[in-house]
This record gives structure tokens, C-alpha cells and sequence, in this order.
């Protein structure tokens, strides 16, 4: 009964704040039905296009609310009411939507109740007794709903000056989205739509937004927040703020230094210092403005959050995110201690030396001593740093062409990584490991359990360096665009290891939104490339499959781009609504629950001697296959022509160690006949999610299946030919990731560059040869990849 009458009451002081101006307020009712149309139900798993939908619903329902605090205010109450329900019903799948959908309305609302406070904060400390991941959630939006009600607006003000890039002192955080897309999906019309939805977002309300206009908002925004609708009179202090121009750089200062320290003081002074000062400044600003008394009790005014700096690029090649990244950092200023300049020492080597040289190195001979006196007459030493300058903008092609073309040098010293360099990477290993839960201990294999998953808002809740770039790295496209971000990441965290670039200075966070090409099939670019075969978005169904709220967001995000580049392109003339960037926004806001997939490393020997072997690594498949026996299984009248041997493929050599649910790995191995196999990281379903590969022979029809083994779950795996037969490898569903005349070929679990360097300081200082002693028992020695998603894995 206390409960309906906190409710009754907040609900007509909701009515009496709609605001002049604003979009009219939204009944209670209606946000109530709106609500229960975007929550899970038991028939949707019969009707997966509904998924869509409901993705469209929370959308509308965020842009309902967002132009008026009242609607906002409105929502939280009938959100936290639902939430209780759920509750009390056991009704846990309606949890995670409706807790998501909470916090961000928050950031949102323009000023909240001390008693809607309390009760949010308690129903999330409630959640500490369920299971993961919801007790992860309910501490993490503990803390943050505890912060909140003492620092009224701080979420909001952290993410405006983040996302924003807005120069501050005691804030000095930047973060950016970068969205990077297959240009074999994305180079038509599908790029097109997505380059004008950024665009239409980045120029949403009428214009650009300055960065005068976020100090403002951001203002605005606090002082509401911590005085409410009692003691400030929204639209007074819009104006004046607006009638200030330049000046209200300062009380944006002013403002970040008040709240960041309240913030550092926590629940001590429980918010009273900091709405005493927020007091005054009111009353400075608005005074200012306006010799009339001043007024209190005026209604709200409406604070959009805008959505976050976002770029567009299409993926061409393998070092293009490293690239755009280096090229963010030189070009950001939030202070002088932390702005990065051309001639910053510790950013190490620039962009153009991110080669493929990373990959694979080769010993050349050279008659050259080195020596600038040795130079022949008339060459200039100088010709290196014009090379330097050009590669930045070059492709790499042309600066590879050039760089044979003529005699290059480039003045730089050796210099040796330092203990504080060799650190960090550990660090991170370390944090990593921390925050992964169901992995196993330690550095044990929790091949027996769900594969990895953590908490990034954890883990770097607790990082005592805090890095003041956040990169979002959001990649859009099938499974092969993934495969192609495993070996980015891969070769950029081997390069670290050697020395320190961007590791001290950006946090990384992996978003993937799966899109498919809408037509058919794409052609492969060489000859003898087999077609594409199975899912091409293996990765996006399965965290569909375990994130239910991922799949009514995202998932159905990636079936609607081609719908709305189909509705275009018939009427071009349709008004542009940035539904795309919207939806990105709340992904990486919300979406702060990793899910860590292995990255698996290959070792690729071919047929001819002279041909080196390739090192090359994978994420979420891999297939063999014989071209010889391409034909003679397509063809019956190959099959009546052919031995019965022949038929049943060529014989190979697997060793490999048997992964069991008990936890102990058994060494096998066999000769069999096959005519190809599929391996395969991603499980098919929730039963046989187990954190390893799984091998699946293929045979002929004719073969006996009497003592056969055709699926084969491992982590480690070698197949060689023991016949002058030649396979082919195709790697992640990639043609252009594609290898024939293949002898063998070895597969393991990818070593972290950190715990590398772990080992080789041990090795150095003679510890001792047993690897769980030191750091090494507490760090995870492989290198996972980790996406996040709104919940991680329910189980």
C-alpha cells in the first residue's frame, strides 16, 4: 500500500511538470502497453521475426519519452513497478529488457525523486542473490543508482563529455564509436544508408551540435538534476545559458570540478555541498541574466542526449582500424598533459610501419653497412622522413613500392622495452582475467563449461592506470568480417609485445552487429575457391541464442538495414531517421557484458619445399577439403567408375587431444579417409556449448559408419596427408582467406602476447621452469576475443 502511494502521488507531480513547448505527455497507460509489447513472451521463440519488432518498440518507446522529463519520470516508475512484478513472478526473462531500458531512461530524466532512488537501489541489491548474470548487473547498476542519488546528473554529464570530446580538466576521458563494415556487403547501397544515418544523427536536431551547445546542455542538465522542478525554472536558465555564448565554458568547468569532486567524496556529505553549490550557481547565472527576483518552481526543460561521436569506414584492409585509430589519438586534445602530438615519443613507430611484417618476417641479405658515410654519392638520407610523411596518407602499396624504388632510412634509435612496458600488457592479461567468469581457474581450460564471460564495467572499475581513450570498435557483417578482427587484434597485441603503441593509452571494446548480403551467394575472386557453405553468421546466432535482449536489438538491427535500403532507394524522397546510429548508441551504452571466444592459431605446411609455411589464426571456422573428390562426389557415374576406396576420400593423419566433460584431456590418434572436414568454434545449439572445436568429417555415402568416428570435439588438432594428395583451407568462410597445395596443418589455442612476455621474464631472470608458479597461475594464458553484448550468457 506505501508503494501505490509513492506511486499516486509521483504520478500527478509528473502531470504538473510537463514542460511548454515539449512533446505532449505520454498517459501512463500507454506507457504501459508499449512496455509489455517489447518484453519477451513464450511464443516468440515460434516467431523469430517478431524479434524485429520488438527492437523497433524500445526505440519508439526511448523516443517518446526523451522530449519531455515528464514521460521520462513517468517511465521509471512504471518501469521499476514491472521490474518488482518480475520479481515476485520469478519471471526472470523479463529482467535484463526491463533493467536496461531503466538505466538508460535515467541518464535521461531530467530530475528523479529521492524516493524513486531508494527504491531502485533496492530492488538492484536484491539481485546480488540471483545468478549470473543478473547478480553482475544489479551490482554494477548498484553502484551506479548509489553515486547517482548522491551526484544527481553525473551519469549524464560523464557520457556528454566523453562521447563529445568536450576539454576538461578533471574529466579528461574520451570516448568514440568507430564503426568499421565489409566493404563486400557494405560497398552498394547498404553503405550508402548507413553513411547517411550517421550523418542524419550527427546533424540531428536542427544542425550540428558545437561544443558550446553540450556545455550548455550539460549544465542544464545538473542543475536540474540535483535542484528539481521546486527551486529551478528550466526555461529561465536555458535562456540565459543560451544569452551567455562563450562564457558558459566556464561554468561547465565550474560545474565538472563541483561534481567530480562529490563524486571522489562519495555518500559522505550525501549530495548536500553539492546542491548547495549547484544552488548558487543558479542563482549567479540566472541573476545575470535577468534583474527581475528570482523565480523558482518553473517546469523543466528537456536535455536530449545526443549521440556519441561516431565514424563510418569501409573495412579494406587488415591495419585499417589500427590506422584510424593512431590518427584519433594525434588529433585529440583534451589537455596539454594528455594531448598527443607527431612528435610524441612514446607513441613508437607511426601507421605505415603497421605492415604485414608483422605477420610473417623474412631474413634479407644486405650489402649495405648501415653507415650514412657508406651511402653511395649522391644518395640523400633525408629521402626517409619524406617517406615517412607520405605513407601516412599512401596506401600501403604505393609506400611499399616506393620503399623498393630508392634507398630509405629512418632516424630512430633501439631502444629496450622498460619494466613498466612489460607490465602492462600483464596488467591487462591480469584485469582480464579477474572479471572472466566460467572460464576455470587459474589458467586451467574451462572446456567443461560455457566459454568465458565478464563484466568490462568491472574490470575497469577496478584498473588503478585508467586510460583516457575508450575506443568502440563496432564491426558490421558476417563471420568473415570477425575472422578478419581476430587477426587484427591478434598481430596488433603480438606488436604490442614488442613495444607499446596503443595498449598504454586506448581501452578497446568490441561491439558486432551480424549483417548478411541480401542477394544469394558471393562469387569467389579465384579460381578452385569453393562456394560459401552453411550460416555466414554463425557468431550473431549463437549470442542471439544466449542473449535473448541482444537478439531483439541487434540481430533484428541487421535485418533491417537492407530493408530500409530497399525502402530508399524506391523512395528517395523519405525523411532520413537516424534509426541505425540510434540503435548503436544503446549497444555500446548498455552492452557492457563480454562474451570471450577463443582465438585459435594455425600453422599451414604446403606441398612444395620451397614454399614457406604460414602462421595464420581463425575464430569461428575452418574447412578442408579435397579438390580431387569435388567431382567424383558430384557425379554418380564418377562413383560407379571409382574403387570403393577412392570413393571414401584420402587418407589423413589426426592427432589431436580428445576434449571430455570430465575435465581430463585424452591424447588420440588415427588415420582415417575423408573426402574434406569442417571445424567449427561456434556450438549449434545451447547443449553443446563447450568451450572447443568441433571436427566433422566428411565421407562418402558408400562408406561403412561401422566404427567410425565422423564429430571430434579438441582444442588441439594436426592433420596431415599421407597420400601426395593436397587439401585446401578456407578460414573463417573467407575466399579470400583461402590456401590450396596444403600438406598439413596444425591448430592450436593462441598464447596471449602478455603471458608471453610473463614467461620470457622468467626464462630471463632463471626462476625456474614450473609454469604455474609466479603470475602465471593467475593469468589466462589464451587470447580470447571479447564482444560485448546487453547480458552475457543466461543460462
Amino acid at each position: 500500500m506505501t508503494n501505490m502511494a509513492l506511486w499516486d502521488s509521483t504520478s500527478s507531480l509528473c502531470s504538473m511538470e510537463s514542460t511548454v513547448g515539449c512533446s505532449p505527455t505520454v498517459p501512463e497507460a500507454e506507457l504501459y502497453r508499449s512496455i509489455q509489447a517489447l518484453l519477451p513472451r513464450e511464443t516468440d521463440q515460434q516467431q523469430p521475426p517478431d524479434y524485429f519488432n520488438k527492437g523497433m518498440l524500445r526505440w519508439t518507446l526511448h523516443k517518446k519519452v526523451q522530449n519531455n522529463p515528464a514521460n521520462s519520470l513517468t517511465l521509471l516508475w512504471v518501469l521499476i513497478k514491472e521490474l518488482e512484478k518480475a520479481e515476485r513472478w520469478d519471471s526472470r526473462k523479463c529482467i535484463i529488457p526491463l533493467l536496461h531500458t531503466l538505466m538508460y531512461a535515467i541518464i535521461q530524466t531530467a530530475f528523479i525523486p529521492d524516493e524513486l532512488y531508494k527504491r531502485i537501489y533496492a530492488f538492484c541489491k536484491r539481485l546480488l542473490t540471483f545468478p549470473q548474470p543478473y547478480c553482475t548487473l544489479g551490482l554494477s547498476y548498484a553502484r551506479q543508482i548509489r553515486t547517482e542519488r548522491v551526484v544527481p546528473g553525473l551519469m549524464y554529464r560523464r557520457m556528454v563529455t566523453a562521447e563529445q570530446r568536450l576539454k576538461s580538466e578533471h574529466y579528461p576521458f574520451q570516448e568514440r564509436v568507430f564503426v568499421f563494415a565489409d566493404p563486400e556487403i557494405f560497398s552498394g547501397s547498404l553503405g550508402k544508408v548507413l553513411m547517411g544515418d550517421i550523418e542524419a544523427s550527427a546533424s540531428a536536431a536542427g544542425g550540428c551540435l558545437s561544443p558550446l551547445d553540450h556545455m550548455r546542455s550539460v549544465v542544464q542538465h545538473s542543475i536540474q538534476a540535483a535542484l528539481g522542478a521546486k527551486q529551478c525554472d528550466g526555461p529561465k536558465l536555458a535562456q540565459a545559458l543560451k544569452d551567455m555564448g562563450q562564457d558558459v565554458e566556464t561554468h561547465f568547468q565550474e560545474v565538472t570540478a563541483t561534481v567530480e569532486q562529490s563524486a571522489e567524496e562519495g555518500v559522505k556529505g550525501e549530495g548536500a555541498a553539492l546542491r548547495g553549490r549547484l544552488q548558487q550557481l543558479y542563482s549567479e547565472i540566472v541573476s545575470d541574466a535577468d534583474s527581475e527576483p528570482l523565480s523558482v518552481g518553473g517546469p523543466l526543460c528537456d536535455c536530449p542526449l545526443p549521440n556519441p561521436d561516431m565514424s563510418f569506414h569501409l573495412w579494406m584492409e587488415d591495419l585499417d582500424i589500427w590506422r584510424v585509430l593512431t590518427k584519433w589519438l594525434r588529433s585529440s586534445s583534451t589537455s596539454e598533459q594528455f594531448s598527443l602530438s607527431q612528435e610524441d615519443p612514446e607513441l613508437g613507430e607511426s601507421p605505415s610501419e603497421l605492415t604485414p611484417s608483422d605477420m610473417t618476417r623474412f631474413s634479407i641479405m644486405s650489402n649495405d653497412s648501415g653507415i650514412e658515410r657508406d651511402l653511395p654519392p649522391g644518395a640523400d638520407p633525408s629521402l626517409s622522413s619524406s617517406l615517412d610523411s607520405a605513407s601516412l596518407s599512401a596506401p600501403l602499396e604505393q609506400c611499399k613500392s616506393e620503399q623498393d624504388s630508392r634507398l630509405s632510412r629512418r632516424k630512430a634509435i633501439k631502444m629496450k622495452p622498460t619494466m613498466k612496458d612489460n607490465m602492462l600488457l600483464m596488467q591487462d592479461t591480469l584485469e582480464d582475467h579477474a572479471s572472466q567468469v566460467g572460464g576455470g581457474r587459474g589458467g586451467e581450460r574451462g572446456s567443461t563449461r560455457q566459454r568465458m564471460v565478464g563484466s568490462s564495467v568491472l574490470r575497469h572499475s577496478f584498473n588503478k592506470q585508467q586510460k583516457h581513450f575508450t575506443a568502440r570498435i563496432v564491426a558490421m557483417g558476417d563471420d568473415r568480417v570477425l575472422g578478419r578482427l581476430a587477426k587484427a587484434y591478434y598481430f596488433f597485441r603480438k606488436r604490442e609485445a614488442r613495444k607499446l603503441f596503443l595498449a598504454m593509452k586506448v581501452n578497446l571494446q568490441f561491439y558486432y552487429i551480424p549483417v548478411c548480403k541480401p542477394t544469394t551467394s558471393i562469387s569467389p575472386s579465384k579460381k578452385n575457391v569453393p562456394e560459401l557453405k552453411g550460416k555466414l553468421c554463425s557468431l550473431g546466432s549463437y549470442l542471439s541464442m544466449v542473449d535473448p535482449w541482444y537478439n531483439t536489438n541487434i540481430k533484428g538491427l541487421g535485418c533491417m538495414i537492407p530493408k530500409l535500403a530497399a525502402m530508399q532507394q524506391a523512395n528517395a524522397s523519405m525523411p532520413k531517421d537516424p534509426i541505425v546510429s540510434d540503435v548503436i548508441s544503446y549497444y555500446v551504452r548498455t552492452g557492457q557484458q563480454s562474451v570471450y571466444f577463443t582465438i585459435y592459431f594455425v600453422k599451414i605446411t604446403f606441398n612444395s619445399r620451397t614454399k614457406d609455411p604460414v602462421e595464420d589464426v581463425f575464430l569461428t571456422h575452418l574447412e578442408v577439403e579435397f579438390p580431387d573428390f569435388r567431382q567424383f562426389m558430384a557425379s554418380a557415374k564418377d562413383k560407379q567408375r571409382k574403387s570403393s576406396g577412392e570413393l571414401c576420400g584420402a587418407v589423413v593423419s589426426m592427432n589431436y587431444k580428445r576434449v571430455t566433460l570430465s575435465g581430463r584431456d585424452v591424447d588420440k590418434g588415427l588415420s582415417v579417409r575423408m573426402t574434406g572436414a569442417q571445424i567449427s568454434a561456434i556450438p549449434s545449439n545451447e547443449a553443446e556449448d563447450l568451450n572447443c572445436l568441433t571436427l566433422t568429417l566428411n565421407e562418402s555415402p558408400t562408406k561403412s559408419k561401422n566404427n567410425s568416428v565422423t564429430s571430434i570435439r579438441s582444442n588441439n588438432i594436426k592433420i596431415r596427408s599421407l597420400e601426395s594428395r593436397t587439401f585446401t583451407l578456407t578460414l573463417d568462410k573467407d575466399p579470400h582467406r583461402f590456401y590450396k597445395d596444403v600438406m598439413s596443418v596444425e591448430i592450436t589455442p593462441c598464447l596471449d602476447p602478455g603471458y608471453c612476455v610473463q614467461k620470457t621474464m622468467r626464462s630471463k631472470l632463471k626462476l625456474g621452469d614450473n609454469k604455474d608458479a609466479g603470475l602465471s597461475k593467475y593469468m589466462n594464458k589464451g587470447l580470447p576475443l571479447p564482444i560485448n553484448t546487453f547480458a552475457g550468457i543466461i543460462t
